[in-house]
């Protein structure tokens, strides 16, 4: 089984970032179900309760983010983190689209601790995946306008990349369409990006939280995990 790799030169310019990495074999995955949009609706909710008026760029855990960014030589306000794009339609008062039933409990998990969350069908890698540096070469596949195109990274833009190409932009801002989740994913791995002052503790409670939904539509799935970066000992 292809693994999740952590640049040594990523990791030194970025030595507050901890990813937990989720492997979920034995998935079964489907249209959304009514519980798993009421819950999706109950987390959007509680998200602009607890924001009120207040910008999702004012939350630490997206600020570190920010930072980390422009770090990279991204501007952020083009370019959002994936939570803060999440975030930013919720407190205009959008719901999010139910896509399908994992991306939705990753999507949940994603609001309710103000942390990047992904998911992607182990089973379209080519190789390991790697958290690297762009050289800008890497083909990647995206929508534009509707239409499927190839596109590629910024030289320098932090990337998750496979031996055929770019599977996760800037990070977390944007997935491609290779390794999406679909109807037919039975494998799958999630990455949690977090960046100080989140937690490992905390991120490692999302991650059991996130293991727990998977294994309610699934019983008979089995997931582990690792971590990468901070406490990637713990």
């Amino acid at each position: 089984m292809y693994e999740l790799r952590f640049d040594s030169q990523v990791q030194e310019k970025f030595p507050g970032y901890t990813g937990l990495i989720l492997y979920a074999t034995g998935l079964t995955n489907g249209p959304s179900d009514p519980e798993t949009v009421r819950l999706l609706r109950e987390t959007e909710a509680a998200k602009r309760a607890e924001f009120g008026e207040n910008k999702p760029t004012a939350h630490p855990h997206i600020a570190a983010w920010r930072e980390a960014y422009q770090k990279f030589g991204v501007k952020p306000s083009k370019y959002p983190c994936s939570v803060e794009a999440l975030l930013s339609r919720v407190l205009k008062g959008q719901d999010l689209p139910s896509i399908n039933l994992v991306t939705d409990l990753y999507n949940i998990i994603s609001l309710k601790y103000v942390l990047p969350v992904g998911g992607e069908d182990l089973d379209k890698l080519t190789g390991d995946l790697h958290l690297i540096f762009a050289s800008g070469n890497e083909p990647f596949d995206t929508f534009r306008e509707g239409a499927e195109v190839i596109d590629h990274p910024q030289p320098g833009e932090v990337i998750w990349a496979d031996t055929t190409g770019v599977t996760c932009r800037c990070w977390n801002w944007r997935q491609g369409l290779r390794t999406r989740l679909t109807g037919e994913t039975v494998n799958a791995y999630f990455v949690l990006d977090s960046m100080q002052p989140f937690q490992v503790e905390t991120l490692l409670v999302a991650g059991q939280e996130l293991t727990a939904f998977l294994k309610k539509i699934a019983p008979a799935c089995q997931v582990h995990q690792e971590l990468l970066g901070v406490g990637a000992t713990a």
